[in-house]
């Protein structure tokens, strides 16, 4: 009796392991491009993946109607995720559906917007503020400065002219100019990225935004001669907004630094914090690191071939 009276001891003594944390609720919004220009069915699946198999998210794909389609039903509940990460380059959205994602993002719900979907809703002046800049869609001057990084500090350049631009798909190196944010916070000063678009000459309000990483346009390569941010973060009310300017098709997400600052950004913007730790196959300042298994994701990838080799631009 004694010996069974100890063991019960014993066993109510050893602490009990700690409940697993709630999966962070994402809404992965698609629906639409701007043309053939972004293969938007192909981009979501890799999306999807590279999120939940950290095993902090739980993904829901939502997909929006085109422009000129009916919206009449689509009313989704954004209160139900934690944060939004968006695949969608749309033209406009009716009045009540802009009126509800402001007063989510502004009481504390998460944006993620990757590549395209910093083309969206060029006219739309609340989301201009949520992304900090964006391209395309009939923004210009009336819609922002450029914003650019010049002698290591981020500077505005009010200049006329349209917003958007890029050469062709080569890789290029991103530096990191705040190494303190969550985010960013082990990275190393400077990495290469897989082959992609290297957006420049984008045009916003600027508000409230950090740029974490910059890259240089080459004019060599249709390029501003610039550091243009790639990687930044704003706050929109209570809300917390990650853009990545990175990500145009399926060869470009296979790279490790995307699928990294994707993974970290989502979970900033989600929950303010960083849980995930760098990978020893993070990208050095001279060398890319892809993964096969995204890469052949893409009906088009064939084993073997190099997925560095520059493409014409697609836009």
């Amino acid at each position: 009796m004694r010996a069974l009276i100890l063991s019960t001891i014993l066993l109510a003594l050893i602490p009990l392991p700690a409940p697993a944390a709630p999966l962070i609720r994402v809404m992965l919004l698609d629906g639409e491009s701007g043309g053939p220009y972004h293969k938007w069915q192909l981009v979501t699946p890799v999306l999807k993946k590279e999120l939940e198999e950290t095993g902090l998210f739980q993904v829901e794909v939502v997909t929006a109607p085109k422009a000129g389609e009916d919206f009449s039903n689509f009313k989704p509940d954004f209160s139900k995720y934690q944060v939004v990460v968006s695949n969608y380059d749309a033209a406009n959205w009716p009045d009540t559906l802009k009126a509800s994602f402001e007063q989510y993002i502004k009481a504390g719900g998460g944006l993620v917007t990757v590549h395209a979907a910093d083309n969206s809703f060029g006219q739309w002046t609340e989301y201009n503020k949520m992304i900090g800049v964006g391209g395309w869609r009939g923004r210009d001057e009336n819609s922002g400065a450029l914003w650019y990084f010049k002698d290591g500090k981020l500077v505005s350049d009010n200049k006329p002219g349209k917003a958007g631009a890029h050469g062709r798909r080569v890789p290029y190196q991103l530096v990191t100019r705040d190494a303190s944010h969550p985010i960013m916070k082990g990275l190393p000063a400077a990495w290469m990225h897989q082959g992609d678009e290297l957006y420049n000459s984008l045009r916003g309000p600027g508000e409230n935004m950090t740029v974490l990483a910059t890259a240089f346009s080459d004019p060599a390569n249709s390029g501003s001669g610039h550091d243009e941010p790639m990687l930044l973060i704003t706050n929109y009310g209570k809300g917390r907004v990650f853009h990545t300017a990175l990500g145009h098709d399926v060869n470009a997400l296979s790279c490790v630094g995307f699928i990294v600052t994707l993974q970290r950004g989502t979970e900033w913007a989600a929950t303010g914090k960083v849980t995930q730790k760098v990978p020893a196959t993070f990208p050095s300042a001279d060398t890319v690191s892809y993964r096969t298994d995204i890469a052949a994701m893409d009906p088009g990838y064939k084993s073997g071939l190099n997925p560095l080799d520059a493409r014409p631009p697609a836009r």
